[in-house]
């Protein structure tokens, strides 16, 4: 189904162009336009091109959609710099004067493919950036440099089996191991075939074409070897060609150690969650960050540009990641390359792409189920206690793609019209991407609106009205005021993959059971942004008229021996009321405390799991997840 555009009419109209006159593949042509009337289509572009730079057009389609999926992000640039739909990059390019004047970022000396382009075609760099019929040709012509330098042959009838080596070169991976990569991704796509319409409304059609590439080619490229599976011993799948940079488990005076802790996972605690975050700044920046005994830890860095991947803390070890240690005990940290509030950049599809291999690797090692319960991203953490939920993070924030994401890692996100959507219902939240477009503040400053684009969200109002404000988060805002559209206040979306109950429905708007209370959006039959699904759900045990809510699962103080002291236990500032209900996230949760507190611990009191009895169930509950007890609450299948 042709998702419409949303835009939030109350909060300022969004204007899009959207123009629809792109031609399947291999379908019949447009109507003849006026010559300057418009562009040509995109299909069109892709086609040309390959003729004018004698590339096969599968090779040429399958490269960019390996890189963009086709889009071209309306100029704007990468969170790895990188252009339109062939991803034509540029070292610290950020502004239309840095494009037009080579001088500036040393093009003669530099990797980047942008530049490159405007030598073979003759293009100027801006048009290359902005332009997406430029855009193509010169992705075109720096595919077929490669060919050439490989001393290969070049034209559009050559057999796509052929252009393995130049394909892997336009990864600009930094070694044999990720440029191969690349190309089987591109192989791989190129061999199921893709169709869809682009952010610009244009429809787009590749027919799916199994090829041998020749992988020898690789040899011929000037690479290093890179990170070889069989001499490596990081966790990761063998064609990711991960590194090992280790985070420091070091004592650094005082007592005091970092920067994460040794366990024996899943021994000490088995691993529920995969948390996804975005770095907020550059990856080698990053990467001298975990280095530093001083500060936190995660277990992998991937890199915007290619999607390479660092690992740095063992899996069965606890990083110290996601601000809440309930969390970190039973969860996998990645940092990806990028920022959450630069409305005018986008997540690579190498980040995405090779973070869905890394996270089907890391759920099936550690049985993790893969949907969005537990592929979780920070902004889903819970704060530990009622001072702590407004400091928690929000990354990797609204312009993360979920639906495409879960998409890669082959657990789509629930979008089946099976269940009426109907009071008592589990509703499973899917709104689409690029033609979500709701109004977001304070992406560059305050008082700013952020660069129109896709989200992955939906706004929940106090009524059922367009003109309502948005639903009160206290932990947030605890003066009691409305929620914002400032890009960093999760308080009322609900984001793709997320679950509710519906509390009831006016026609097509639904409301649902948030933060104990009712949050209300659209959802029209005609284009529903909520899919009814089964599922289990939790409600009040008779008799009582409110149940607390806990943002971790600690164990009861019996649990805990001599010499360790008890963690209190102590609701959040929210509570769920009779009546109300809350989807079911995971039955198995383990109520324990890992007790790590000393450098490499002092037997028998440290690096110790304590676990307890008191049972306790996540739940879907706002915008982050939840614990309650499994005592105060009835477990019942939804309607």
């Amino acid at each position: 189904m042709l998702r419409r555009p949303k835009i939030l009419a109350a909060m300022g109209v969004v204007a899009l162009s959207v123009a629809l006159t792109g031609v399947s593949l291999g379908g019949p042509p447009a109507d003849a336009a006026p010559p300057d009337a418009a562009p040509p289509s995109a299909a069109a572009a892709f086609r040309e091109a390959a003729a004018k730079y004698g590339v096969p057009e599968p090779v040429l389609l399958a490269v960019s959609y390996a890189e963009s999926r086709w889009d071209d992000h309306a100029g704007a640039q990468s969170t790895s710099g990188g252009f339109g739909p062939m991803h034509l990059t540029a070292p610290g390019a950020a502004s239309a004067a840095d494009l037009s004047d080579k001088r500036k970022v040393g093009a003669a000396d530099s990797p980047r493919t942008l530049y490159k382009a405007a030598e073979l075609t003759g293009l100027d760099p801006v048009a290359l950036r902005k332009d997406t019929a430029a855009n193509i040709n010169g992705g075109a012509a720096v595919l077929a440099s490669y060919q050439k330098s490989l001393g290969l042959p070049v034209g559009a009838d050559t057999s796509p089996a052929e252009w393995y080596g130049a394909v892997a070169s336009y990864a600009e991976a930094p070694d044999k191991v990720g440029a191969g990569g690349f190309a089987d991704d591109v192989y791989s796509i190129m061999a199921k075939g893709a169709a869809r319409t682009t952010n610009m409304g244009q429809q787009i059609v590749m027919p799916a074409l199994a090829v041998t590439p020749d992988k020898s080619q690789i040899g011929k490229l000037s690479l290093p070897a890179g990170v070889q599976p069989s001499t490596s011993d990081v966790e990761c799948p063998p064609s990711l060609g991960c590194e090992w940079l280790p985070a420091p488990y070091s004592e650094f005076g005082d007592g005091d150690y970092g920067n994460h802790d040794l366990a024996n996972r899943p021994k000490t605690g088995k691993i529920d969650y995969i948390v996804v975050h975005d770095t907020e700044g550059g990856w080698q920046g990053v990467l001298n960050l975990v280095q530093d005994p001083t500060y936190v830890s995660w277990q992998y860095t991937m890199r915007s540009s290619d999607g390479h991947v660092w690992q740095h803390v063992k899996a069965n070890d606890v990083a110290w990641h996601a601000g809440n240690w309930y969390v970190n005990m039973h969860s996998i940290g990645i940092e990806h390359e990028g920022f959450a509030a630069q409305g005018a950049t986008w997540y690579t599809e190498s980040l995405y792409r090779n973070s869905a291999k890394l996270v089907r690797y890391l759920a099936v090692k550690n049985n993790i189920p893969l949907d969005r319960a537990h592929i979780i991203g920070h902004d889903q953490v819970p704060g530990t206690i009622p001072s702590t939920v407004r400091g928690m993070h929000w990354d990797p924030g609204p312009y993360w793609d979920w639906e495409h994401y879960m998409d890669l890692i082959g657990a789509p996100i629930w979008g089946k019209s099976v269940l009426p959507v109907r009071e008592g219902s589990i509703v499973s939240i899917k709104p689409g991407f690029e033609g979500n477009v709701q109004v977001l503040t304070n992406c560059t400053g305050a008082g700013t609106t952020c660069t129109p684009q896709g989200t992955n969200f939906v706004y929940l109002r106090q009524a059922p009205d367009d003109n309502a404000p948005l639903v009160k988060d206290l932990g947030l805002h605890p003066d009691g005021s409305d929620s914002t559209t400032v890009v960093s206040d999760i308080g009322a979306r609900v984001a793709a993959g997320s679950q509710y109950v519906v509390a009831e429905r006016q026609g097509d708007w639904v409301a649902v059971w948030y933060l104990g209370a009712k949050g209300w959006f659209k959802s029209p039959a005609s284009a529903p942004d909520a899919f009814a699904k089964p599922g289990l759900v939790v409600k009040p045990k008779a008799g009582l008229k409110t149940v607390p809510v806990y943002g971790r699962a600690y164990p009861e103080q019996s649990a805990y021996p001599a010499g360790i002291p008890y963690q209190t236990v102590t609701p959040l500032q929210y509570s769920i009321g009779e009546g109300q209900a809350y989807p079911v996230g995971d039955l198995n949760i383990e109520t324990d405390y890992y007790r790590a507190v000393t450098f490499a611990g002092e037997p028998p009191t440290d690096h110790v799991q304590v676990l307890g009895k008191d049972k306790y169930y996540q739940i879907w509950f706002g915008h982050r997840m939840a614990y309650v007890r499994a005592a105060d609450v009835d477990v019942r299948p939804a309607i």
